[in-house]
């Protein structure tokens, strides 16, 4: 089965898990993702209602730009795309504009074009809250057209909001099926990709969203939670009341490229 690609570059994306994901997500009548991320799941699950859901205003700006403007939207995106573009000077520039501009149609337009010109896709912002990804040096960015032409469509039939986890699943009702996919759980105290989360992802909220993934579950609303496989995790959705089922992984955004291997994560489902 082929799946249709998010528009984003977004490195720990769920698009080569999607068939594993796919096989845990119950039907049901919405689905509600508290972490939407680049939307891989969203756009290949086969539900007719979404409620989408992220702490970064960015993204759910662009987003909602991509919904209400479609081709037209798309076609201002793509006017950054050129070679003169393509370079430090004009990244640097983009991006000093991108951390400064209360326009928002201009500044979503930037996040795509940052996500596309940016070291491997990452979306990282600085302790002040500005996105510091240095430039990528790619020979050639790919503008993703029919993506966002795929999008457009598929967010006919999904509500976006900038809201936390927990607001999000405090929406969820009786034949919704909720899928999370936090920052995860690092492997060890010097896992360098931590870093790049904003503010991070507290062991507290690994807690918290457990604790509300096992309160929902017992309501009749099932939730699937994606994580690293470690001891503490592992322990973690026990104690929530979870199944988990464990596979291998290839890392790829390990800082030392020799460092990117197989790594094992976790699909934790309430039920």
């Amino acid at each position: 089965m082929s799946f249709t690609k998010p528009f984003l570059k977004w490195p720990g994306g769920k698009f080569k898990l999607l068939d594993r994901i796919r096989n845990r997500l119950d039907s049901g009548s919405r689905l509600v993702e508290p972490f939407v991320g680049s939307g891989a799941v969203f756009l290949n699950a086969g539900f007719k209602k979404h409620l989408l859901a992220d702490t970064n205003p960015d993204l759910i700006s662009l987003y909602h730009h991509v919904q209400n403007k479609g081709s037209d939207f798309a076609e201002y995106c793509q006017s950054f795309f050129t070679p003169e573009n393509n370079c430090e000077k004009r990244y640097y520039n983009f991006r000093k504009q991108f951390n400064s501009t209360s326009d928002l149609k201009y500044k979503s337009a930037l996040f795509l074009y940052l996500n596309r010109h940016c070291y491997n896709g990452l979306c990282r912002y600085n302790s002040k809250n500005k996105f510091n990804t240095p430039f990528g040096r790619y020979k050639n960015p790919y503008f993703p057209k029919k993506e966002l032409d795929a999008f457009y469509e598929a967010s006919k039939s999904a509500k976006f909001i900038h809201a936390s986890f927990i607001d999000t699943m405090k929406k969820a009702r009786k034949g919704d099926v909720v899928y999370c996919d936090p920052p995860y759980v690092p492997l060890s105290e010097t896992a360098c990709f931590t870093h790049y989360f904003s503010g991070g992802f507290s062991w507290k909220e690994q807690i918290e969203l457990a604790e509300w993934a096992g309160k929902l579950a017992k309501k009749g609303i099932p939730v699937i939670i994606s994580n690293h496989n470690t001891h503490n995790t592992q322990a973690l959705y026990k104690d929530a009341g979870a199944t988990t089922e464990r596979f291998l992984v290839r890392r790829t955004i390990s800082c030392n490229t020799s460092n990117r291997g197989k790594v094992e994560e976790l699909l934790a489902v309430f039920q």
